[in-house]
């Protein structure tokens, strides 16, 4: 049978290479299913497989809002990498020496991350330091027969490299969301609560401004009887809610405001000069409008529960002495502009300086018994402010002067 004009003949598949349909295909396709048509149909099915194998990657790719590893779930990791370095040393003990500046690397960054949660130095030189460690462990010479037990750690340890690796992108791409986000301040969060609130009556509403402090008090809770507005967003510093300050405040017609702001500002180190000059600009707003502004004391820290969480070590990041000149500064400053100052922090502070143990679960915010002592001091403050008449914005008195930085080191912590 003779071959169709362009197709090979068996002799001249014979002397094709490997991989070139053989006679019987040639045969099979010239009795009607042409050879294109089956290769055409290969094809597909490979295109098809190929989008089902990138689906399931994309499926399997590390979602920035779930592989971000919490303070608790990093520390518990380090915990464990650092393990699993001081156990590798035994089973190689050549890789011991020779990776002992990587390991003390890797001890030093973990350490930093307890301090600073999240922080994408610390990340960096984690990741960084375990595949150093792990490339040297590949070319350390290993004692044969090489235990089962210091394999599977050594196994553990890549596993645990690779979560690293996620939660370093992750992290990179949660930070850059917060930098090219167009809604920095948050204004969203409130936005359609704002549209739905009515009409206050006249001297009844009082908004309440600042953090996670404000933003976890469950104020229609303690106060089912008053117009209380909650305007607390976990996480923002003095110049986020300086930015919502008329949208989130004065656009709401309140009699007051209750500002408590400033914790965070200290955590991501800050300036007091540039808090204090946050807290006039909201100072001046809310007199502008007309509304009776109330700043709230800085509440203490503590680290009594770190044992629990060592990221719980509050005062390294929220030094005492900065939270205290920050208040000395408010009450100066409440005093010169006739504004009320509410000093929760008399009533929360115990003999050691810091936050009572039994008013807060993590050195940081209150819990039930905490909100329940700000409570009668929240009322107080509001009750003078309101009934006071209201602050000229025309000629408001000069901000006093600045705090002075405290100095860094021992004291700062004290």
């Amino acid at each position: 049978m003779k071959a169709q004009r362009g197709t090979p003949s068996c002799a001249m598949l014979k002397k094709a290479q490997r991989g070139t349909p053989s006679c019987a295909m040639l045969k099979k396709a010239q009795r009607g299913t042409p050879f294109s048509a089956a290769l055409k149909k290969a094809q597909m099915g490979i295109g098809a497989s190929l989008v089902i194998f990138a689906a399931l990657l994309h499926a399997q790719a590390p979602d920035a809002n779930t592989a971000v590893l919490d303070a608790a779930q990093m520390n518990n990791l380090c915990l464990r990498i650092t393990q699993l370095m001081d156990a590798g040393g035994f089973a190689v003990p050549d890789l011991s020496r020779s990776a002992a500046p990587m390991i003390e690397s890797v001890k030093q960054a973990c350490t930093q991350l307890k301090l600073h949660p999240g922080s994408g130095s610390a990340t960096y030189s984690l990741v960084m330091n375990v595949r150093a460690y792990l490339a040297l462990s590949d070319a350390v010479p290993k004692p044969y027969p090489f235990p089962e037990a210091a394999r599977q750690q050594f196994a553990e340890m890549r596993d645990d490299s690779t979560r690293l690796d996620s939660h370093f992108r992750s992290l990179l791409d949660s930070k850059e969301a917060e930098l090219t986000a167009p809604d920095r301040d948050n204004l969203e969060r409130y936005a359609d609560a704002n549209r739905k609130l009515g009409t206050p009556q006249p001297g009844k509403r009082v908004v309440f401004l600042g953090d996670s402090i404000t933003d976890l008090w469950r104020l229609n809770e303690y106060f089912p009887d008053r117009d209380f507005v909650n305007r607390g967003i976990s996480g923002q510093i003095t110049s986020q809610m300086l930015g919502r300050m008329k949208a989130d405040v004065t656009d709401l017609h309140p009699a007051a405001v209750v500002i408590l702001a400033g914790t965070n500002d200290l955590t991501r180190g800050i300036p007091l000069t540039a808090i204090e000059d946050d807290y006039v600009m909201l100072a001046d707003l809310a007199a502008a409008a007309r509304v009776k502004v109330i700043f709230a004391s800085v509440l203490p820290v503590s680290d009594a529960h770190k044992d629990a969480d060592p990221s719980y070590e509050r005062t390294v990041t929220h030094p005492p002495l900065y939270i205290r000149a920050l208040n000395d500064w408010l009450r100066t400053f409440c005093g010169q502009r006739g504004y009320v100052f509410l000093d929760y922090y008399p009533a929360l502070v115990d003999s050691q300086g810091q936050l009572g143990a039994d008013l807060s679960d993590d050195g940081l915010h209150p819990n039930a018994k905490g909100y329940r002592l700000m409570a009668p001091l929240l009322t107080a403050a509001i009750n003078k402010a309101v009934g006071a008449s209201p602050a000229a914005p025309e000629k408001p008195a000069p901000a006093p002067t600045p705090a002075t930085k405290p100095k860094k080191g021992k004291d700062a912590s004290k």
